[in-house]
């Protein structure tokens, strides 16, 4: 066990769990007892019964968030079930409250099947404004979202296909204003055809990338492959790889300006792969908790950026920096469903935050702790605001 890890384990051990529901009342008076619950909060509750609108301005539902996760898919150590996935939904309940001021509450069920997850995150609505899929093996989590999506009062936040989209688009056009080059004319390449590839893959199209190959396992994917698809990499395939180019990561990476790692597999790219690239290649390798490829590994072989979504090295590419600002805007503006329109102007919104004095080899992203991100993201998704 290395010293990070020791240090996690013996903060868990103190803390025994990151999070508490407090009140916001500092010190309950003897008076104010009778306000909170029996008799007057039934006044409350009739206001709500017949102006159900009011739910927003009389309760806390405006800023609850659920993370609800099966623990199927929990970072990159897999199907490690609902009680394991606990500390993690923790920790992102504190980025949520830290960063954005959101109550965000830990949802692990103890189920995996798609209806079951469905059908208790309908009935748990009441009390949440946004609901957030966290860590849901694919493809069942995009049947989810989209079901969800259809028929739920509030927005639905999937991390994977939302939040680490709109990072990786900010962070490559961030990168593409220090090398000097163009989106469109780039050959990028998705290692994963999971929720983040299929999100990933769907927003760089949306911001006009010409050229996009994603591979999954058995290779990459093109219009007309039979083996292995299902509905939402028949997707990918309508809108990629327009050269129908086959096989493996290594043959499709040859002569490629961007790689991006979404595929859950540690030591996946090798130097030798990097060196076959254009030159002045730009390498996401995002995966956590262990990179496709480590970051001076990718530099040695001649990588020019490098990003992973691990908080060790520089250049964190992780969606952290993404959800719990984007979700203050959302329950802010009581936005109703999270579109492309929208995640493109979150990514552009979270580039912009690094001026071009500051933007460098080793810094294509702003740090967590920089307020700007908030003021920009709420500028930038003015227009999405709903009449409230």
């Amino acid at each position: 066990m290395n010293t990070n890890a020791k240090k996690a384990l013996e903060l868990h051990k103190r803390l025994r769990g990151k999070i508490i529901v407090k009140s916001k009342i500092q010190k309950l008076r003897p008076g104010e007892i009778q306000l909170i619950y029996t008799p007057g909060v039934a006044a409350v509750c009739k206001v709500i019964y017949r102006h159900p609108e009011q739910k927003y301005n009389l309760t806390t539902k405006w800023n609850n968030v659920a993370i609800v996760t099966d623990g199927t898919r929990i970072l990159g150590l897999g199907n490690i079930g609902p009680y394991a996935a606990l500390p993690v939904m923790e920790g992102k309940a504190v980025l949520y409250q830290e960063f954005g001021g959101v109550s965000a509450f830990p949802i692990c069920l103890n189920t995996t099947k798609k209806e079951e997850i469905i059908a208790t995150i309908k009935a748990l609505e009441p009390a949440f404004g946004a609901i957030n899929l966290e860590d849901i093996e694919s493809p069942k989590v995009l049947e989810i979202s989209d079901e969800l999506d259809k028929s739920l009062p509030i927005p639905v936040f999937h991390d994977d296909r939302h939040g680490t989209s709109v990072v990786v688009l900010a962070a490559l056009l961030n990168s593409l204003r220090l090398i000097k080059k163009d989106l469109s004319s780039l050959k990028i390449v998705i290692a994963g055809a999971g929720s983040a590839g299929y999100g990933i893959c769907k927003l760089l199209c949306a911001a006009r990338c010409r050229y996009l190959i994603v591979v999954d396992s058995d290779g990459a994917i093109y219009k007309g492959r039979t083996e292995n698809m299902n509905k939402y990499k028949r997707e990918i395939a309508a809108i990629t790889n327009p050269k129908k180019e086959k096989g493996s990561l290594d043959d499709v990476l040859k002569n490629s300006d961007v790689f991006v790692g979404v595929s859950g597999k540690k030591n996946l790219v090798t130097p030798r792969m990097i060196k076959e690239m254009n030159q002045d290649p730009i390498i996401f390798s995002l995966t956590n908790p262990d990179p496709e490829i480590k970051p001076d590994t990718a530099k040695k072989a001649g990588a020019k950026i490098v990003a992973t979504g691990s908080y060790l090295y520089h250049n964190k590419v992780n969606n952290a920096l993404v959800f719990p600002h984007l979700m203050r805007v959302i329950l802010d503006s009581r936005i109703k469903k999270i579109t492309t329109d929208m995640m493109l102007a979150a990514a552009n919104a979270i580039s912009k935050t690094v001026p071009d004095k500051q933007l460098g080899y080793e810094h294509i992203l702003p740090d967590m702790f920089d307020k700007n991100i908030q003021k920009n993201l709420s500028k930038y998704l003015a227009s999405f605001k709903t009449s409230l």
